[in-house]
């Protein structure tokens, strides 16, 4: 679990009310009930939540993403969930699983706009390092537009051996990187599959990398030698769902 107890935004505090997230109190700063403040507003009565009206400066001393939007929702902390859960998600939907690991995500809105992009494109579930790598704070929360609510995300000790845990249970690994043979829409990324995305400066560690079944490569035609973190990731999470669907 996390220790940050609020969730700060007015699109990520919607959707922790739609997710069925325990709220203890939603604070709103006065004289902002209008557009969605009132909507939140409604579903919080509807749910029997507490509301209280606050000097938006009270807001502001508390918001760590400074773009509080009126609106803070007090929060019990994010639950985790194991990779068995993120792997019963796929049975549940009679899908192959569709996977993201994360090594070491420093940023907290990269991490946030993957998260997002991963319950937009289909993935089951993301997977994240204990150490060395953000955690679910309210940037990153108020960054995935409240998508952390809707997606099964998993804190694991050791990337490498989870990785192959996964292996074992018949999922293929792809990880994204520079040093990848072949592009990465030349791959079969159909079936049971992993994408694993590196840190923002370093990319995929190198135990990591020896690890994945193939490496593929992001093709770059301008000077700029790499893609930023979560752009990467959308990239190849949408290319897994063309295939798919493709496929269907």
């Amino acid at each position: 679990m996390i220790e940050e107890g609020y969730v700060e935004g007015r699109n990520p505090v919607i959707e922790a009310i739609r997710g069925g997230r325990e709220i203890d109190k939603i604070l709103i700063a006065k004289g902002s009930e209008q557009g969605s403040i009132n909507k939140i507003i409604g579903m919080a009565k509807d749910k029997k939540i507490v509301i209280q009206y606050v000097e938006k400066a009270k807001l502001d001393s508390m918001s760590e993403t400074k773009a509080h939007q009126g609106v803070i929702a007090l929060v019990t902390p994010y639950s985790y969930v194991e990779v068995d859960d993120i792997i019963k998600a796929a049975e549940d939907k009679n899908e192959d699983p569709f996977i993201i690991i994360l090594d070491e995500i420093e940023d907290p809105h990269n991490l946030g706009a993957i998260i997002r992009t991963a319950e937009c494109g289909g993935a089951h579930g993301v997977i994240i390092p204990k150490r060395r790598a953000v955690g679910l704070t309210p940037v990153v929360i108020k960054s995935s537009a409240g998508a952390v609510e809707h997606m099964n995300i998993a804190k694991v000790s050791n990337i490498a051996s989870t990785i192959e845990e996964l292996k074992k249970r018949g999922i293929w690994i792809y990880g994204a990187d520079m040093e990848g043979k072949h592009d990465y829409f030349q791959k079969d990324l159909t079936g049971p599959i992993a994408i694993v995305i590196g840190s923002e400066g370093k990319g995929i560690g190198r135990l990591i990398k020896e690890k994945c079944d193939f490496l593929v490569k992001i093709p770059m035609k301008g000077k700029v030698s790499s893609l930023n973190a979560s752009v990467a990731a959308s990239v190849m999470m949408y290319e897994v769902l063309r295939q798919r669907s493709i496929r269907e």
